[in-house]
């Protein structure tokens, strides 16, 4: 594995744990090792910018499905400072993935997310 390979994957990774950290502090800690003190957020249903939202927006996420995880799906692929990778929201309960996506970030130098843009394959209705 390169270095470039593991820069990518350990950003996909800690960006993973800030979707699911537990509890506020858990949370702002995890998103602060991800994410640029600047760092975005764009999907089809949010766009926002800095940690505090960032991490409004995923205890929300959190709220909306209890009980769910985010999870890698299939390999991380990258260059230059550019990401792409798919996961899964995936119920604890009973390991159903009601929703799907992908996203591609860009990195800093040391590694941390300047921008996520997130687009979603499957999603329940309603939600």
């Amino acid at each position: 594995m390169s270095a470039q390979t593991d820069r990518y994957e350990n950003a996909v990774a800690r960006y993973l744990e800030a979707w699911n950290a537990s509890g506020p502090e858990a949370l702002e800690k995890a998103v602060a090792a991800a994410w640029t003190p600047d760092g975005s957020y764009t999907d089809p249903l949010a766009d926002v910018a800095g940690h505090e939202q960032i991490a409004a927006l995923i205890t929300a996420a959190q709220g909306q499905f209890p009980g769910f995880a985010f999870r890698l799906s299939g390999a991380v692929d990258g260059h230059h400072d550019t990401a792409r990778f798919s996961w899964e929201l995936v119920s604890a309960a009973d390991g159903s993935a009601p929703v799907a996506g992908f996203d591609v970030i860009t990195l800093d130098g040391e590694g941390r997310i300047k921008t996520v843009l997130g687009f979603l394959d499957r999603v329940p209705a309603g939600a």
